[in-house]
């Protein structure tokens, strides 16, 4: 198979592909949504700081039992350490984020009356929130499209479909943001990451069934 060749694209031509890239995956993914369970704002920043190295699926089978004890930022703040670690323990990396969810819990009651904001600044300022888990909440829960979430889907996709050239999120965030209509940023990644769950898997990609394939410089069609 001759390897495909391309000539430099304007940036132009860039953001014309990224609107028929984007134009595709809503209709080949027109339900795309945030994996996790929740319920509302905290079960899904509990989740999101949990979903860290680790799959939704594996925390979408911590979270009910979690969610049924723990009903407020105040249960969070006030739980014991040793419980939490073990109740998250198969989520990986459980001690760090033990003190991240008591961490962010007493933040929210001392600074936000236990209730989740909703501006990237706020959450932000919490702690175990970056911009990736402040990007769902926002654009998840509050349907505000402050910017891209760059997971590792989202961050091999990108790349395969020479949308960006970085390998730092915050610089893929940026270029994202640049190319793809602001409305949206949000559902942009839940389809990607579906996508990348589904089509465009890491070690096994069906880039004959893939309806961007033709629109990516990395496919092998």
């Amino acid at each position: 198979m001759k390897k495909k060749t391309r000539t430099k694209e304007s940036p132009e031509a860039l953001q014309a592909r990224a609107r028929k890239i984007v134009g595709r995956l809503e209709r080949a993914y027109p339900n795309a949504t945030c994996a996790l369970d929740h319920h509302h704002a905290l079960e899904l920043l509990v989740a999101t700081i949990l979903s860290a190295q680790c799959t939704d699926a594996r925390v979408n089978k911590v979270t009910p039992a979690l969610f049924a004890k723990y009903r407020s930022a105040a249960d969070y703040a006030a739980a014991n350490p040793r419980v939490l670690e073990q109740e998250i323990q198969s989520t990986g990396f459980f001690r760090n984020k033990t003190k991240s969810l008591i961490g962010m819990a007493q933040a929210l009651v001392e600074r936000h009356g236990g209730q989740v904001p909703d501006t990237m600044e706020a959450l932000v300022a919490l702690p175990g929130v970056g911009r990736k888990t402040a990007n769902v909440i926002l654009g998840t829960w509050f349907g505000k499209n402050e910017g891209v979430v760059v997971d590792t889907h989202v961050q091999r996709i990108a790349r395969l479909l020479k949308l960006t050239r970085h390998d730092d999120p915050v610089k893929i965030e940026r270029d994202l943001m640049a190319l793809v209509p602001r409305p949206q940023w949000s559902v942009f990644s839940h389809m990607l990451i579906l996508h990348g769950r589904t089509v465009c898997i890491a070690r096994r990609p069906r880039c004959e069934a893939c309806v961007l394939s033709d629109l990516c410089p990395s496919s092998r069609v």
